[in-house]
């Protein structure tokens, strides 16, 4: 019996696609170039990876990817054209991958459950990071090391570094770098459509201007958010200089937070609501004219959306952001700014010290001339 296995459209517990036995058949593809790609966490990192997807298909035509990520990342990639197989990390597709062979394999997360898969895959050739025999992280091709060096030398990472990180994943994977390569993201036109209903729903028109306040930035990093009092003063100005619909965002973490902001502001934003799945909060970016955030997930997918942002950095690197043009980013000046601390010992912090008034001007820069009531 002849068999295909190396087909595309070969399954083997039931007729493939087309119903034909594999002998003589004109619809035979051959997968290929078989790439797997390590990426699980976090999901703003998920989507900062996408851009390596074009280089891929540049360097490899033809190629077949496979993308392993952690389950509530899945939906931020599911229906992405480039990855041909989206697989969540489970045992059972664990146990599947681990009984493959790939030409190539790029693991670019550097936790253990990650390393050691990528150690354990068979692989002809491995990119990014590894698992060594000490139980450490250590990279596995030679242009991963400056990568790698970013993780053990704050010098390197905080002061001297300039590349953004879709550079250094084109670096690590041993692709030249065309220049700013563009986040690529499902269609999300039936959540973005759908959220400008629920917008409408809640009073705002779709002609107004519509700026989103993401006011969290997850539990790791909790130093990363801005301040109460910061966003229910930013959100006044906004209403008043600019008329502008003021549109909170957050997650189940930010509910009390944002009730605590609608409450501190004479003009209280809109809360668009903390419990959405994630693409129906995507959506809910996708409607917004400008997104201020920390760094967060909402900044990256603002960014993939092609929403501008203006972001407020203080304890991480805002050198590795790639805004593609469409926002600026504010940066703390404090000389222990970038510090990666969950919790900072300074009586006040980078993010506390950020003034309204500067994130309110560099967003009045950012606006076309005619969306401001007082120019």
């Amino acid at each position: 019996m002849f068999v295909h296995y190396d087909c595309r459209y070969f399954l083997g517990y039931k007729p493939c696609l087309f119903r034909r036995e594999c002998e003589g058949c004109p619809h035979y593809v051959p997968f290929g170039t078989r790439i797997l790609l390590i990426k699980l966490a976090a999901m703003g990192d998920v989507l900062r990876t996408t851009p390596l997807l074009a280089g891929l298909r540049r360097a490899y035509p033809g190629c077949h990817i496979t993308w392993l990520t952690e389950p509530n990342a899945a939906p931020l990639l599911d229906g992405v054209a480039a990855i041909h197989r989206l697989l969540p990390y489970t045992p059972p597709n664990l146990l599947q991958l681990e009984n493959e062979r790939f030409d190539q394999l790029y693991c670019f997360d550097k936790e253990p459950k990650a390393t050691a898969l990528a150690m354990k895959i068979r692989a002809e050739r491995k990119f990014g990071f590894g698992l060594s025999p000490y139980g450490g992280v250590m990279p596995l091709n030679q242009e991963s090391e400056y990568t790698f060096r970013l993780g053990i030398s704050d010098e390197l990472k905080f002061r001297v570094n300039r590349k953004t990180y879709p550079e250094l994943l084109y670096e690590c994977a041993g692709l030249g770098y065309p220049g700013p390569e563009e986040y690529v993201l499902p269609d999300l036109s039936a959540e973005i459509a759908g959220a400008g209903e629920l917008l409408r729903g809640l009073g705002v028109r779709p002609d107004e201007l519509k700026i989103g306040l993401n006011t969290g930035a997850g539990d790791v990093f909790a130093t990363k958010k801005w301040t109460e009092a910061g966003y229910a003063e930013l959100a006044d100005r906004l209403v008043e200089e600019l008329g502008a619909r003021v549109l909170l965002l957050g997650g189940p973490a930010e509910t009390e937070r944002n009730a605590r902001i609608r409450a501190a502001a004479r003009h209280p934003p809109i809360d668009t609501g903390t419990s959405h799945p994630i693409r129906k909060f995507s959506g809910i970016v996708g409607n917004c004219d400008l997104v201020v955030t920390g760094d967060t997930l909402a900044m990256h997918i603002a960014i993939g959306l092609r929403v501008p942002v203006l972001g407020i950095f203080g304890p991480t690197c805002y050198q590795e952001i790639e805004l593609y043009g469409r926002g600026a980013l504010i940066v703390s000046d404090f000389p222990c700014s970038p510090c990666y601390l969950s919790v900072c010992p300074q009586e006040v912090t980078c993010m506390e010290a950020t003034p309204a008034g500067a994130v309110f001007d560099a967003i009045a820069n950012l606006l076309p001339a005619r969306s401001r009531r007082n120019p």
